[in-house]
């Protein structure tokens, strides 16, 4: 884990990554709204032990740890110049090949990164459950999919509980690991458990100083005081329903987008339903390959993270990218 300074002027914007590996080519992932690097955790100890490659998972400005002046700003243009500039101030000129790897938001910032020539040394694109026909025709409900959500929770192991059991995450060991980089301490509770549980406190001293107290009413107020510490404490660490003017930035005209880029390139999707028009037609005149992970919701990568690793290491492998570290065997067949 490190901080990444990206000098503007007189700001200065910290993005959080974290690394993993020593030697090979570079996959620089980038989550999906809402999440942060951590989604990639389980993933990441899964490919680099079937290939030899180097793994570099950002925090997107405005999510997880990353701190940015202008945190308002998610327009598909500004991040994706935010993953230019993080590879730039990691590697410089001497950029090692990269293989970049997008998550729903973080594979529409992906494409647009890719296509604006971001990434010199790009070797390869990978896009994971995003496709611009199906994108846009859930913005409309995406809103009340938001609203849905739990505002707090009273835990970490709640907010875990919560992922698992809606079926945002359908893999445990993942959710451990992600939902810590999705939710924080409400500022409400920073400020104010501390005078909250001393007025609690003072009253108890006080009703038991007097003369007849009884013992239901010192019940009552520990009872008081136990609700109070329970009180909900952790919220979303970032707003999506307040991000709804950049969504359609980020997709439209992400199919083409995508095709148009001349490298090599890799979809992975949750159901085959989800591809459109424009990308049927791609695939079908093989400008990528694509492979159908079933039994996966959209968060693909940490509900089978194994099977992703599996479709990645055979796609760097197939392309001379990079060496296998063991067998490496395709659970499902390629399009």
């Amino acid at each position: 884990m490190e901080d990444v300074i990206i000098a503007d002027g007189t700001s200065k914007d910290s993005f959080r990554i974290y690394k993993s590996g020593s030697d090979g080519p570079v996959l620089l992932l980038l989550h999906g709204g809402g999440h942060s690097a951590l989604s990639w955790a389980v993933f990441t100890s899964m490919i680099t032990s079937r290939v030899r490659c180097r793994v570099v998972a950002v925090d997107l400005r405005s999510h997880g740890d990353t701190k940015v002046k202008n945190s308002d700003d998610l327009s598909a243009e500004t991040m994706s110049s935010d993953v230019g500039n993080i590879i730039d101030a990691l590697y410089g000129a001497n950029a090692p090949p990269i293989l970049l790897i997008g998550h729903s938001m973080g594979g529409a910032i992906a494409v647009h990164t890719a296509a604006k020539n971001l990434v010199p040394s790009l070797l390869a694109l990978c896009v994971i459950d995003v496709v611009e026909g199906t994108a846009m025709d859930a913005l409309n409900s995406m809103q009340t999919f938001l609203r849905s959500r739990p505002k707090v929770f009273n835990s970490v192991e709640n907010a875990i509980e919560w992922s698992v059991k809606s079926g945002q995450i359908r893999n445990l060991e993942s959710a451990r690991v992600s939902m810590v980089g999705q939710i924080k301490l409400c500022e409400a509770d920073i400020n104010t458990a501390g005078s909250s549980q001393s007025v609690v406190d003072t009253a108890i001293r006080e009703e038991e100083e007097e003369e007849g107290v009884t013992t239901k009413k010192t019940n009552e107020l520990e009872s008081e005081k136990e609700m109070k510490e329970d009180k909900p404490e952790y919220t979303w660490r970032i707003e999506l329903s307040k991000t709804e003017k950049y969504w359609e930035g980020w997709f439209r005209g992400l199919s083409n987008l995508f095709l148009s880029c001349p490298i090599p390139k890799l979809l992975l999707l949750a159901g085959v339903d989800r591809l459109d028009r424009d990308l049927t037609i791609g695939q079908m005149q093989g400008k990528f390959q694509m492979q159908v992970l079933p039994q996966c919701g959209h968060a693909v990568h940490e509900d089978a993270p194994d099977k992703v690793a599996e479709a990645v290491a055979t796609f760097m492998i197939r392309n001379k990218f990079t060496e296998s570290k063991g067998e490496i065997q395709s659970t499902y067949p390629s399009f």
